[in-house]
């Protein structure tokens, strides 16, 4: 795909996010949105060049246009990971300088790399030089005593120098000391306008901005706003019908508008292709328990997938039991 077409496709975007957004959560948003740019979970470079673990990159072509996140901080080794991610088929490679877990600090990347934007531009430099796919930068606006507007325009000067052309950012502080990466997600308090700023100062480069946003009308807000995308996480994941279903439609300004019970249905081949695998019902059913949020049903639906797709031989017919329950209910007038 190229950056023309991938930059119209990150006007939205579904966030990067560990133990949530594997290939099964993928191919189910797919299926609810057409356009919407979608992401791996966060894919360590050590893992693939050192590791040898190639598995962690298997996907659906139905995903595309599907993104990788690679974490590391080593140019040659993050430009191996790169080509490695592009040679598999991916439309986008992008390096994450934004999570703030101790597992992330410990092999000196994630958000901490915000500490060093030369170090970043040499990766990010390497990243391009390797693949021939576009290389983005996912980050945060600063990190502990940092003061974000001093160093954020800095740190966008280097990587927009070194070849990046988008950019999605996180409008929140990391803490690496005394916030966990769950207080992360939340307590450090938002700066809209800091990304809006960073927009007017660097016009050239494609701006994403990430965090807080739980609608598609705050969504087409930013973009009205002139931000060129916007990034959601956990509301795409948690109510991905409120998010994904009429993402084409409002985003992007045409396409189908399916409901629920049509992706339920169209999951079916996908299911039975994984449990002739040797696959378990869970593993797909359980980033579908927020299809239904918020209509009739809803917790029975949950309750019917998370209780039966977890026992030992579960199938189809745990999908439709659970369907039944929100099925045979009237919707609210």
């Amino acid at each position: 795909m190229d950056a023309e077409h991938l930059k119209s496709t990150a006007r939205l975007s579904v966030a990067p996010m560990m133990e949530w957004t594997d290939r099964h959560c993928r191919y189910l948003h797919r299926l609810m949105s057409a356009k919407t740019l979608l992401f791996t979970e966060m894919v360590t470079a050590p893992a693939l060049v050192r590791g040898g673990a190639t598995h962690l990159l298997r996907f659906d072509a139905v995903e595309h246009p599907v993104a990788v996140q690679l974490g590391g901080s080593d140019p040659a080794e993050l430009a191996e990971a790169a080509r490695i991610c592009a040679d598999t088929g991916y439309d986008e490679v992008n390096l994450n300088v934004g999570c703030p877990s101790d597992r992330v600090q410990s092999g000196a990347f994630g958000a901490v790399l915000m500490k060093t934007p030369d170090l970043v531009a040499d990766c990010v430099a390497a990243m391009i030089e390797a693949c021939a796919v576009e290389v983005t930068v996912k980050c945060r606006i600063g990190v502990d005593d940092q003061d974000p507007a001093a160093i954020l325009p800095e740190f966008l000067d280097k990587v927009s120098a070194a070849g990046v052309s988008r950019v999605t950012i996180h409008a929140r502080k990391a803490w690496l000391q005394g916030l966990s990466p769950k207080e992360n997600r939340d307590i450090p308090p938002l700066d809209y306008d800091l990304v809006h700023a960073m927009k007017a100062a660097f016009p050239r480069l494609h701006i994403s901005v990430n965090g807080g946003i739980t609608s598609l009308e705050q969504a087409q807000a930013f973009l009205d706003a002139g931000l060129d995308g916007v990034m959601i996480g956990r509301a795409a994941y948690h109510t991905p019908s409120d998010i994904l279903l009429a993402a084409d439609a409002t985003i992007y300004g045409g396409g189908i508008v399916k409901t629920p019970e049509q992706v339920v249905n169209e999951m079916r081949p996908y299911i039975a292709a994984h449990l002739a695998e040797g696959g378990r019902l869970h593993q797909v059913t359980r980033h579908m328990l927020g299809l239904f949020a918020g209509r009739p049903g809803a917790r029975h639906w949950r309750r019917v997938l998370s209780q039966g797709a977890t026992a030992s031989g579960a199938g189809l017919e745990v999908l439709d039991a659970a369907l039944t329950e929100v099925t045979q209910r009237p919707l609210a007038s």
